[in-house]
């Protein structure tokens, strides 16, 4: 079953003093862009999550954010008292002024307030990693869901190509009537006499050219192809976008063989859905 690259997961982990929310995002992309977004205190584990993204999403542009909102009264910023009394001490000696202003002055001096780096704690990073590993799940999910609809909408353009095709094969024998009818009337109308066996070969070997037997089968071979690999357990993106390519080929060959305008006009039917079809595989895992 194929997957689509767009995508979005998101937990959110509840700890005694702080609340984890992680939000991971994908389009498509070609290759793995991945951008990660975390607080200082986690960011030695960032190797890992990358490794572990790159493992369970492979393809797509994605965006990994790790958000901590402390919820708890602690606090790794404090005051620092005595270098705050040392403000106020010179300021008074400056000038006169309420208690209050001067500690507003003082408090946005330098070294007034100092941040202690916290130490990650290793449990607390298990049950976080836990979460990581439920938004993976969750974007995986939608992934799963959004291939679903993808499948579907392959599943109705390439039937609409078959039958475009059916329409083809159907209409084959008439064109060549056609062109056999256009020539005879071209030779009529030189009024020379013409050695008949000779014009025959000619005619047989004139729509030769145009014949587009070999394109009809290899168009269909092309669409089975296409479904049995949407079906298959190794489906992806690359290998459906290949085998679109192969399609257009045999489609593009047959307008250019058909030199009929009533089968030119099939052909840009069935041009428009492979289109779409290309449009959407750009989606695909």
């Amino acid at each position: 079953m194929i997957q689509s690259m767009t995508g979005y997961g998101k937990s959110v982990l509840q700890l005694p003093s702080k609340k984890i929310s992680i939000e991971i995002k994908s389009l498509n992309s070609k290759n793995l862009d991945l951008n990660t977004r975390m607080p200082s205190l986690y960011r030695e584990k960032e190797l890992g999550i990358r490794k572990l993204i790159a493992s369970k999403l492979e393809r797509g542009k994605v965006d990994f954010s790790l958000y901590m909102e402390i919820t708890g009264e602690e606090t790794s910023t404090q005051i620092n008292k005595t270098v705050v009394k040392q403000y106020i001490k010179q300021l008074k000696a400056v000038v006169d002024g309420d208690e209050t202003e001067l500690l507003k002055m003082a408090i946005r001096l330098p070294d007034a307030v100092t941040t202690e780096r916290d130490e990650m704690d290793e449990d607390e990073w298990e049950a976080i990693a836990a979460e990581i590993n439920t938004a993976l799940d969750k974007i995986q999910q939608y992934r799963l869901d959004e291939g679903k609809s993808l499948e579907s909408e392959f599943f109705d353009r390439v039937k609409n190509i078959a039958d475009l095709l059916d329409e083809v094969i159907v209409m084959d024998p008439e064109r060549i009537e056609g062109v056999r009818e256009r020539l005879h009337k071209g030779v009529a109308e030189l009024k020379e006499k013409v050695d008949e066996n000779r014009f025959e070969q000619e005619l047989v070997f004139y729509i030769e050219k145009f014949d587009i037997t070999e394109e009809k089968v290899r168009l269909k071979n092309h669409l089975d192809y296409f479904i049995s690999a949407l079906k298959s357990d190794d489906s992806n993106g690359k290998k459906l976008g290949f085998i679109s390519q192969e399609m257009g080929r045999e489609i593009n060959t047959i307008g250019s063989k058909s030199n009929y305008a009533p089968m030119q006009k099939l052909v840009v039917q069935m041009k428009d859905e492979l289109e779409k079809i290309k449009e959407q595989l750009l989606n695909v895992l």
